[in-house]
């Protein structure tokens, strides 16, 4: 079947996402988060979609005009908590299998997100955020005024005052609170003068865990340590050293074992994640994945799926087996691991898993896929027989009708003999025996992984008749802990070289790229090292940098993460300004020729937008040929769930700047 054209900017209005399974506790049906784009009003919908496993039947469960996301099955089946925004915050609301109204269970001041159920089902556990002179009784407001609030300074007095996805940070913390269903009864668990995260609730119903660093004064500290609330005598009991960062706290059946994922921290940021299991009758803590050579958790980067969701390590009915996600090789897998310290692979194909639920007593369940030319659907899948059925088909309507192209793998020699993963994709209605204009593609972290994803720029780009090209240079998770560590200290060094040392092996073995036509482009750290290529090489002829680091002296004292960032990945703080300086692009900026454009967002925290307005006026001096792009009103995350519109401005951009200049 011919198809009729590639994939657009604007194909966006038209994809759905579809994320965070959650299988029913008898395993017949399931509910699932489904996203799309409203053209009109330019916002994200999303809402609570349900299907029968038996029957195949599928039913729209709300109709919200906004989000709705952590759909949570009650312990009977009968019920699903879930997070929607339909009030104008977060609330968490019940709604019945059997029909109905949702019922809005919490009125908290400033929201209410993750909803856990008691394992009687009769309570609900959730996490809500109060500053000092609020309480957990405060109800929400309808604040639809148009009354102007009156300024007010920031008063600033440390260093982690901003963040990146919250913008300036305020007095509040997240308390954990516990409703009665029968008797409306509210009660705060926690109360410390720090952040609490609620995990799960122990399946015997005894305690609670959770996770919080205790350390009041956070500019210095990087932990997240697990805690045991134990609901009878009201005591808490930490389970952590003190030394590491730990999320996703999950049980066995029998509650004798807590796993959790996370890392103490060995190399900072590059640091491998790692299963932990937590024994209570010995009250034993050890690593479980220690000699496993790969990070676990879902790594790969993407521009599609909206609120994916990783479910950590899912326990089977006999106590003794889990199973969890990994990143390898530019593919996410599902593995299996019992107490007695195994661990075979699950489901290793080349895709990208970006979300899993268990039928806990059949070894059986539900994965979200992706693939290059797939933008993500659910399967059911027999653990133990390798079965695979689709079970959605929420895109297909949409995408018979695009030629999507593939990412045809490869591999090449960087410096040190080490082996580096790469990919191709060819232009929509490549014809061989011509030569075709190539983008590089470089992601960001660097501490992330390229793979057999669906990726909607490179899919517009191959449309626009280009071939791309990307590669996971040292930094990328995927290639053991070694592989992600090599990166700091060295930026602009031996990555530099492996992605200069994959452009030079397609060169040579893809005789349809145009070796005088090659763009480059890349956002955030992929920003950095667009910056560092072009003043370092003319190989390219045009290049996009996206969200960038031009500058790590001022990056130290402007970006939510600077201070540390820079010690931990650069290896130098302001005290050492020649090496800052030494591994920023703006010290080359004499020997950038390469048309460039410059895309930023004005309240980007992560990567502040005076990096771009540096290298642009650096360049704009020398009379040298870029242009700066600002979006209003986004942050570091435009290109993945900012505004829709911007997000289609952006991809035009790029598009464009590379037709132009190619």
């Amino acid at each position: 079947m011919t198809k009729s054209r590639g994939m657009k900017a604007e194909d966006l209005y038209r994809l759905k996402s579809a994320v965070d399974p959650n299988i029913s506790p008898d395993g017949k049906e399931f509910v699932y988060i489904q996203t799309h784009i409203d053209e009109e009003k330019k916002e994200y919908i999303s809402n609570l979609f349900y299907m029968d496993l038996k029957t195949r039947k599928e039913e729209q469960w709300t109709f919200d005009q906004g989000r709705v996301s952590t759909p949570k099955w009650s312990p009977d089946g009968s019920r699903v908590a879930f997070v929607s925004n339909r009030s104008g915050k977060n609330q968490i609301y019940l709604l019945s299998k059997s029909g109905g109204e949702a019922r809005q269970l919490t009125e908290a001041v400033n929201g209410a997100q993750n909803p856990v159920w008691s394992p009687c089902g009769e309570k609900v556990a959730f996490t809500l955020s109060l500053s000092n002179d609020e309480t957990i009784h405060l109800k929400a407001e309808n604040n639809d005024t148009d009354d102007p609030k009156d300024l007010e300074p920031l008063v600033v007095e440390k260093m982690k005052y901003k963040s990146d996805a919250n913008g300036f940070l305020d007095d509040k913390k997240s308390f954990i609170a516990i409703k009665n269903l029968k008797t409306d009864e509210l009660i705060q668990i926690t109360s410390a003068n720090y952040h609490t995260h609620l995990q799960s609730w122990s399946p015997d119903g005894s305690c609670i865990a959770y996770t919080a660093d205790e350390l009041e004064e956070d500019d210095f500290s990087f932990k997240n340590d697990v805690y045991l609330y134990h609901l009878e005598s009201k005591e808490t009991e930490k389970i952590t050293g003190g030394k590491g960062i730990y999320w996703t706290a999950t049980w066995s059946q029998d509650s004798r074992f807590l796993s959790f994922i996370g890392h103490t921290r060995e190399f900072e940021n590059a640091t491998h994640s790692k299963i932990w299991l937590y024994n209570r009758e010995t009250r034993e803590l050890t690593c479980f994945t220690e000699e496993f050579d790969a990070p676990v958790g879902d790594y790969m980067v993407g521009d599609f799926h909206q609120g994916a969701v990783n479910p950590g390590v899912q326990w089977t009915s006999d106590h003794q087996g889990f199973y969890f996600m990994a990143s390898d090789h530019g593919n996410t897998a599902l593995y299996y691991g019992n107490v007695s310290g195994e661990i075979y692979p699950a489901v290793v194909e080349e895709q990208h898993i970006y979300g899993f639920s268990l039928q806990h007593k059949e070894h059986k369940g539900i994965i979200a896929v992706s693939k290059p030319t797939l933008p993500g659907e659910f399967y059911s899948i027999d653990l133990e027989k390798g079965e695979l059925e689709q079970l959605t088909h929420i895109n297909d309507s949409f995408i018979e009708d695009i030629e999507l192209s593939h990412a045809e793998p490869f591999e090449f020699q960087g410096p040190e003999g080490w082996s580096v993963q790469g990919w191709i994709m060819k232009p929509a209605g490549f014809k061989e025996n011509e030569k075709y204009p190539t983008i590089l593609e470089i992601h960001g972290g660097p501490h992330a992984m390229y793979g057999q994803t669906y990726m909607h720029e490179f899919q517009m780009l191959t449309a626009q008749g280009y071939a791309v090209i990307f590669v996971n240079p040292r930094g990328s998770h995927g290639y053991g802990q070694a592989f992600v560590n090599a990166v700091r200290g060295d930026y602009g060094g031996n990555d530099y070289a492996d992605i200069m040392a994959g452009v030079d092996y397609a060169l040579s073995q893809f005789e349809f790229i145009d070796q005088d036509r090659l763009g480059v482009t890349g956002g955030s750290y992929g920003g950095f090292m667009t910056n560092w290529i072009i003043g370092h090489t003319d190989i390219f002829k045009a290049a996009v940098t996206q969200r960038c680091i031009s500058n790590w002296i001022s990056f130290y004292g402007v970006s939510d993460i600077g201070y540390y960032f820079s010690e931990w990945q650069i290896g130098a703080d302001l005290n050492d300004i020649e090496k800052l300086w030494k591994h920023s692009p703006l010290a080359y900026v004499g020997k950038m020729d390469t048309p460039l454009l410059i895309i930023h967002s004005e309240k980007d925290y992560r990567c502040p937008i005076e990096q771009a307005e540096q290298l642009f006026i650096a360049l704009k001096r020398q009379k040298k040929t870029v242009k700066m792009i600002r979006f209003p009103e986004s942050n570091h995350e435009l290109s993945r769930s900012g505004k829709p519109n911007l997000r289609i401005k952006r991809l035009e951009s790029i598009r464009d700047w590379f037709k132009e200049s190619l």
